[in-house]
């Protein structure tokens, strides 16, 4: 036990001693190993420490008190509720029955004595530097004890009288304002409050809300709404109690559900009460309001153990040929080993130390780097998350083992060298001589078998509705690892084009094949990450491809839509109208009006008091058969299902817009592309245009005009709603209306006796505006203060090229490095050849020239065999892809369920031109970059007999 340890503490202090000595390429391992141990690391740190306990989270969210009492809107109806608070249903376990709408009288269910504090909330919209900003408003006493934990100061202080306000941070960052600047809410311009302090909600820092003192805010605010024809703020109230002693119980809880209020209870949340105490239980499993996510997804953590494995290999497999660069130039060293009393064991020993000394080291810079980033960045970090973390977390359990995956991945990383150089004899190593090197025949064998399974199962995958993509990634994977075990002898087959080449590619090429136990891990190496490059971007490309058929415009190219849906919005329709002809370069514009029922004023859709509505109607025999039944299923055969599926009563159309009917000319047409003159005669003969055949019958089209929406959608199912009727003439088109159902003429719709509001524009632009003409267009409705819905067409545009161009330059870095260890090794192992060629005359440019084909060689071998690999995942994903999509399509036939793209295209694309980059501009970069960085002469000395 003594000779082995001492044996191996001496072996670790030569590897250490040589890999001080080798700085370069000592840092270029450590480097390869620890940037995926400060990725990781960091990771783990980062997600342990934003973790939010369930204390701090109720810190949070409750502040110093017991628990909160909210409303449901449905009055005091009584409700079961889960523990937590986060799911509620009736009492009677009958949800689709009709329940009032009207407010809880919260305090009814507070404990008699209890402490409490009263937090009202509402939107608003507020006047900024820019325009306008939606903002949630609180009116809290902030400087209460139980409020304490709920928000944090960051500058100034909070408000404390009428006339002052606090904003987050975040709102003041977008608005524009600061502490002590002056805010005013929309609707209110004659009033304005004072910006004392801005604070930040722990767990939600990205959030917009202004906090008042109680009774300052919002009550005003909700009267100049209204006073102003506009949607009030919505106000609502929660309660905060403190109740002392135990907290508030379990039983409390159920007490205040009984008069319909909800309660996050601090000491529930805690210590929950068991599944058959749960009221809400009784009628529906626990399992039925919790997520499927809870349990472990093993096919993400098997996908997860896929990476960590292939990275490994990687690292490996660049890292490898390092270890045999400094294995090879220590040989004479190792030969002084052997040649006093040294074994094959010491000589492994000596070489796997290197791997355990670099592993060693790069765990600690990697976990100690991990450190320092993730505290460096953890401001940028939870802004980007959106909530302050728990705390600074580091779990020792979990760092030791990502440190040890390191020393691991260092330790299989100096493997293979380790038995090349015990196998050395002493006197080859002493005399710089190679030897005869054979090839494995085992190992072209596993690569066979490897392929021959890996190949047949991706394929399968992508036959099947169920699982293919494990199938395909893990048959693909499998395959891959099987061309790099076959690496070896594809080297030697590019060998056979030696005799083509002059005289630098050739002794290059030949040294390459001579050579396979350097070469064969640095082509594997590039070889997998191409693969991977290539497999990605196949996949990507092809996704991209079909959403490119798939893409739907919802106006011709270079056409828009400007629209106000908001209540009170109409007035400022003409100041938007004008500022888009003014600051965009608009060809054609066509105004529209929207048929309103009630108030002018009203929000579209609204079911506000005095807000009607406007419908469409359909006839009785132009209704799809499927929508009407109760159960499709169960009313029509599959077959039958199948075949009004594809009805052109149960096709919608796929374009849609929030408002289907508009009142406007002829120009209409012109901004839809629509090439119909009968419609455009239509219309200036005063008949409507209709481009959805459902809603014609006999040449005409019927609206219903519902005078009290809120009314109307408490009117029974099966029972027709109450309505007056308008009937109007109509010209069918079967031109793409891109959503638009009807268009009546504007003397149609004052003839039939129709209220109007102006709703906003369709317009063609004669060029897509620049990115000053939309600033300046923006900041013009920000001075109108409107907020109208804006869109132009300009087509599909696609998102893959910055991650293709990522993928391409990570795979030409991947690719340069493994090529240039690869060149390193060789320049170590052909010095003596470079002597010789000195000697008898060569020029000495052909050192650079040899060292640039060698590395060119590397990578363009890699390259091309990692192309043709990685196809394979990126095909066999398309297919299962294919497969179920069409599986898909027709369940939904077979469910009834109609489709208007028809039968899915799933598109195989081959990204050439990412592999052409691949294969022609980075073995020609790698080759160049080598010619550059080696010496083109060097010092003579005798060649080695």
């Amino acid at each position: 036990m003594r000779t082995w340890y001492h044996s191996w503490v001496a072996a670790i202090r030569i590897a250490r001693r040589d890999a001080w000595r080798s700085k370069g390429r000592s840092f270029l391992v450590l480097a390869m190993i620890a940037l995926p141990i400060l990725g990781v690391s960091a990771a783990d740190i980062t997600l342990r420490s934003s973790d939010v306990s369930a204390e701090q989270e109720l810190d949070r969210s409750l502040g110093r008190a017991d628990a909160v009492l909210s409303g449901t809107g449905m009055g005091n109806t009584p409700i079961h509720q889960k523990p937590d608070g986060n799911g509620l249903a009736p009492a009677d376990g009958d949800e689709d029955r009709a329940v009032p709408n009207s407010p809880t009288d919260i305090r009814a269910a507070v404990p008699r004595g209890a402490e409490v504090l009263k937090d009202s909330s509402g939107t608003g919209r507020f006047r900024t530097r820019h325009g306008l900003l939606n903002a949630t408003v609180h009116e809290l006493d902030a400087l209460h004890p139980m409020a304490a934990g709920r928000q944090t100061v960051v500058r100034g202080r909070f408000p404390a009288k009428a006339g002052e306000v606090a904003a987050t941070t975040r709102f003041l960052e977008d608005s524009g304002l600061y502490v002590g600047s002056r805010l005013v809410p929309r609707g209110m311009e004659g009033t304005d409050y004072r910006i004392v302090g801005a604070y930040e909600l722990p767990s939600e820092l990205k959030t917009y809300e202004v906090l008042a003192p109680p009774g300052t805010l919002l009550p005003p605010l909700e009267a100049a709404l209204k006073a102003n024809g506009m949607p009030g703020a919505d106000v609502t109230n929660e309660y905060y109690v403190r109740v002392g002693g135990e907290g508030f119980t379990w039983n409390m809880v159920k007490a205040a559900n009984a008069k319909g209020v909800v309660v996050v209870s601090r000491a529930v949340v805690l210590d929950p009460p068991a599944d058959s105490d749960v009221p809400l239980y009784q009628h529906e499993t626990s399992d039925s309001y919790t997520s499927g996510g809870s349990g472990v997804d093993k096919a993400a953590l098997a996908a997860a153990a896929t990476v960590v494995v292939l990275a490994m290999l990687e690292i490996c497999l660049l890292a490898g040929p390092a270890f045999a660069v400094g294995a090879r130039r220590s040989r004479r060293q190792l030969g002084l080993v052997g040649a006093n009393g040294g074994d094959r064991r010491h000589i492994r020993a000596i070489v796997l130390s290197g791997g355990l000394v670099i592993g060693f080291a790069a765990a600690v810079t990697g976990i100690v780097l991990s450190v320092a980033l993730t505290l460096a960045l953890r401001p940028v970090l939870e802004s980007a998350l959106g909530e302050r973390w728990g705390g600074f977390r580091l779990l020792p359990h979990e760092l030791l083992g990502i440190a040890l995956l390191a020393v691991v991945t260092g330790l299989l990383a100096a493997v293979v060298p380790a038995v090349t150089a015990s196998r050395q004899t002493v006197l080859s190593s002493l005399t710089g001589r190679r030897g005869v090197r054979r090839a494995s025949r085992v190992l072209p064998v596993v690569g066979l078998v490897a392929i021959g399974i890996g190949a047949p199962i991706a394929l399968f995958g992508s036959v099947q509705d169920n699982n293919g993509y494990l199938y395909v990634a893990g048959g693909s994977a499998l395959a891959e690892l099987g061309v790099v075990a076959l690496t070896p002898v594809l080297v030697g087959l590019f060998g056979r084009a030696g005799r083509w080449l002059p005289l630098s590619p050739r002794l290059a090429l030949r040294d390459a094949v001579r050579n396979r136990g350097r070469t064969a891990p640095a082509v594997a190496a590039v070889l997998a990450a191409v693969a991977g490059t290539v497999a990605v971007a196949t996949y990507a490309q092809s996704n991209d491809a079909q959403a490119r058929q798939e893409y739907v415009a919802q106006m011709p190219d270079r056409s828009g839509t400007v629209t106000i849906s908001e209540a009170g919005g109409h007035r400022q329709v003409p100041a938007v109208r004008a500022a888009l002809e003014k600051e965009l370069p608009v060809a054609v514009r066509a105004d529209l009006d929207r048929v309103v029922v009630g108030r002018k004023d009203c929000e579209l859709w609204s079911d506000a008091p005095g807000c009607g509505q406007m419908e469409l109607t359909t006839p009785k025999e132009n209704e799809c058969p499927l929508h009407t039944a109760d159960d499709p299923r169960a009313s029509f055969p599959e077959a039958e299902r199948r075949r009004l599926a594809k009805d052109w009563r149960c096709v919608f159309p796929e374009s849609y817009t929030s408002q289907d009917v508009v009142v406007a000319d002829e120009k209409l047409l012109t901004t839809l592309a629509v090439r119909d003159p009968a419609a455009a005669r239509a219309l200036q003969e005063g008949r409507s245009v209709a481009f959805d055949r459902r809603h014609v019958k006999d040449g005409r089209i019927t609206l219903k005009l519902i005078a009290d929406t809120a009314k109307a959608r408490q009117t029974p199912d099966g029972q027709e709603v109450p309505g007056i009727r308008k009937s109007f003439a109509v010209h069918l088109s079967t031109a793409n209306g891109y959503g638009l159902r009807v268009v009546i003429p504007p003397a149609a719709a004052k003839a039939a006796g129709l209220q109007t509001a102006a709703y906003g524009s369709y317009f063609t632009l004669d060029r897509l505006p620049t990115s000053e003409e939309r600033q300046r267009y923006d900041a013009a409705v920000d001075r109108i203060g409107a907020s109208p819905e804006f869109r132009i067409e300009s087509g599909y545009e696609s998102g893959n090229n910055i991650e293709l161009l990522a993928l391409a330059v990570f795979a030409g870095l991947v690719t340069i490095g493994a090529a240039g260890i690869a060149t390193g090794l060789a320049q170590a192992d052909a010095e003596a050849d470079l002597k010789t060629l000195a000697a008898v005359g060569a020029a000495p440019r052909i050192r650079r020239s040899l060292s640039g084909f060698q590395c060119g060689l590397v990578a363009l071998m890699g390259v091309g065999l990692g192309s043709a690999a990685g196809v394979l995942p990126g095909v066999g994903l398309r297919l299962a892809e294919r497969r179920e999509s069409v599986s898909r399509y027709e369940q939904s036939l077979a469910d009834g369920w109609s489709d208007p793209g028809g039968v899915p295209d799933v598109p195989v694309v081959i990204p050439w031109e990412t592999l052409g980059a691949l294969v022609v501009l980075i073995p020609l970069g790698a080759a160049l970059l080598a010619a550059l960085v080696t010496r083109s002469s060097g010092a003579l000395a005798r060649r080695a007999a």
